[in-house]
């Protein structure tokens, strides 16, 4: 009865003008939601225009925003895909997840995931795109995330160079298909955009201007590597029309006022200095919740959020326990969202963040190793090996020519600046390793290349690009204090084996 009343509603709204599609509270206080997760492959949090980035149109996560929650301080648990989304998956942080919690690695199968959890508590479960990855889920039946869903494909004639030609929005429809009748659903719509690699110009040839985009500090400004931003903010809007595809699809069936929607991204651009980061334009991730049979629309909040609170979230909106729940680092977020919530909790104070590998970019495959706390106000950073190169080495060990007797002839190494691979290639580091003879770009280059202290701190209030490092500077001693004391004390408590 529910759908089809929403589905006469959509139909009527076709006649008379808009209807907001979230309104029809028809829906049993009981009756268990579906849940629809989209997550965006390297997204940094200002560019939706919901957060009111002034070139990129983003109509569907702005939907979900408006008729539930738009979050401005999300964080996640790491800046890189692979680990967060175990992190994620598990409701954890990335030092309690072993192997899972460094990139490319592997996902212990006694790891207790919430699909798992969900599937057996009788949700129909499933996913299209990238879902844990990269790395080897040997022992899992399917991806962690889920079942896959990928037999539709976008039509050839509709490619473009960089885009998955996974299509999205077809394959939840026949996710949907598959379930049985009123069976609740767990569907996770894993983008690869804006990923690289992209075609160049397209963000520009599809209307983003490259002269009027909002750049970060720590990017030079120069044309070509505006018109490289242009073309990631394009790859974010494909995602997006997607992800409105998808809740169109649950209106006309009736379904979306009781789906819990959660639309955020794994970790930052993949530009130098953010993605694989612990800065700002790393770690902070754009986010929208709406359950509208639950949660009230409007809601705008400013509070500190770990994506970990989103994975407690779902099984409180489930009505699940989760597996060893004494081991789930985040808390529910439904207290503070929902209308008629049983119970008031205070707002959060710190959030965190680490890596461990992120690419395979020094001798050995070593690691570059650090965690954050962050508050409303400052990021503090602490580096465990600043004896190593963030991004990797300026040039790489390429191998060794020895002679009959053994002796080495020749050592072989990258071209300079060859090894940088912590940073995604692109026109834009490939613009800055040309251009580094300018002082103002040479300087931005090193800021995402050179080796770093083992703390930093940063006034987020003043410098949000994370350029002016405080640690060290008596003024700020007392915050440095008390935000290195707070991060010791929760990576103990939480069994970091780095600390």
């Amino acid at each position: 009865m529910q759908r089809m009343i929403c589905a006469t509603l959509l139909a009527f709204g076709g006649i008379f003008g808009a209807v907001n599609l979230f309104c029809c509270d028809l829906v049993v206080g009981a009756e268990r939601p579906n849940i629809l997760i989209a997550i965006a492959d390297d997204q940094s949090y200002p560019h939706t225009s919901a957060y009111g980035d002034p070139v990129i149109k983003t109509p569907a996560f702005d939907r979900v925003a408006r008729n539930g929650v738009l979050f401005r301080n999300a964080f996640t648990p790491a800046p890189g895909c692979s680990p967060m989304r175990a992190a994620f998956l598990t409701g954890r942080e990335i030092w309690q997840n072993r192997e899972a919690g460094t990139h490319a690695s592997t996902f212990p199968r006694d790891l207790p995931v919430f699909t798992d959890q969900l599937a057996s508590a009788g949700y129909h479960v499933g996913m299209t795109g990238k879902g844990w990855a990269p790395g080897n889920a040997s022992g899992w039946p399917h991806n962690p995330a889920g079942k896959a869903y990928t037999s539709r494909k976008v039509k050839t004639a509709d490619r473009i160079k960089g885009i998955s030609s996974n299509d999205y929005s077809g394959n939840f429809e026949e996710f949907l298909k598959a379930r049985s009748d009123d069976q609740p659903f767990c569907f996770w719509f894993g983008a690869s955009e804006p990923h690289r690699t992209y075609q160049e110009g397209v963000g520009a040839d599809h209307g983003l201007d490259p002269a009027k985009i909002r750049m970060p500090g720590f990017l030079p400004a120069s044309m070509q590597v505006r018109s490289d931003v242009a073309d990631y903010l394009f790859e974010i809007q494909w995602f997006d029309r997607h992800l409105g595809q998808m809740l169109d699809q649950l209106a006309e069936s009736g379904e979306l006022e009781n789906t819990l929607v959660i639309v955020t991204s794994d970790n930052g651009m993949p530009f130098p200095r953010a993605k694989a980061n612990l800065y700002e334009f790393g770690i902070h991730m754009p986010l929208a919740i709406a359950w509208p049979a639950r949660v009230p629309a409007g809601q705008d909040t400013d509070e500190l959020v770990s994506l970990i609170d989103v994975t407690r979230s779902i099984f409180a909106a489930a009505g699940v326990q989760p597996a060893q729940a004494e081991a789930l680092s985040g808390r529910s977020l439904l207290p503070r969202i929902v209308k008629d919530a049983d119970e008031i909790q205070p707002a959060r104070e710190f959030v965190y963040s680490g890596r461990e590998r992120h690419s395979s970019s020094r001798f050995n495959s070593l690691s570059y190793p650090c965690r954050c706390v962050r508050t409303k106000t400052h990021l503090y950073i602490r580096n465990f090996t600043p004896e190593r190169w963030p991004a990797g080495a300026p040039q790489k060990y390429l191998g060794a020519k020895y002679d009959q007797e053994g002796k080495l002839v020749e050592s072989r190494l990258s071209p300079k600046h060859g090894g940088y691979h912590d940073i995604d290639n692109g026109p834009t580091l490939m613009w800055m390793i040309a251009n580094q003879s300018d002082p103002a770009v040479g300087n931005l280059l090193q800021a995402a290349v050179a080796k770093r202290p083992a703390e930093e701190l940063f006034d987020i209030r003043e410098d949000p690009d994370c350029l002016n490092n405080l640690a060290g500077d008596p003024q700020f001693a007392r915050v440095q204090t008390k935000l290195s004391d707070k991060l010791t004390e929760y990576l103990t408590e939480t069994g970091d084996l780095r600390q």
